[in-house]
């Protein structure tokens, strides 16, 4: 996803500047180390499940003062740096914003996004 190119497809929308005053950014990448024991990762291997991707979003969407939820999860083999997760929130309030984009972030990692870390040694 490239991120500047979205928020300017977004700001296009019919309703954008009528009803967002705030925009949220995830970008998660891939690190260097691993969450669970701190040794060095090479590679993680991800497997998205879309269907319930796009279920959450539209959940997240329809919460009261969100104007619009993008969500985009990268499959494949990925190496540290590598983008992994993009999710985009526009809506009114940072009140209505920042709860959403974590929510909706937690939902993603834990019920639609599995991934295996390949470890040095």
């Amino acid at each position: 996803m490239d991120i500047t190119k979205t928020i300017a497809q977004l700001k296009q929308e019919p309703g954008f500047a009528e009803n967002v005053g705030m925009v949220l950014v995830h970008n998660g990448v891939v690190r260097g180390w691993s969450r669970g024991d701190g040794k060095p990762v090479t590679a993680v291997e991800v497997k998205a499940d879309h269907a319930k991707v796009e279920a959450l979003r539209q959940e997240y969407e329809r919460k009261p003062g969100i104007f619009r939820v993008l969500i985009e999860a990268c499959e494949g083999r990925l190496v540290p740096g590598d983008d992994l997760l993009f999710i985009i929130v526009a809506g009114a309030l940072r009140e209505d914003v920042k709860p959403v984009l974590a929510e909706v972030l937690d939902r993603v990692k834990d019920e639609a996004v599995t991934k295996s870390e390949a470890k040095v040694g």
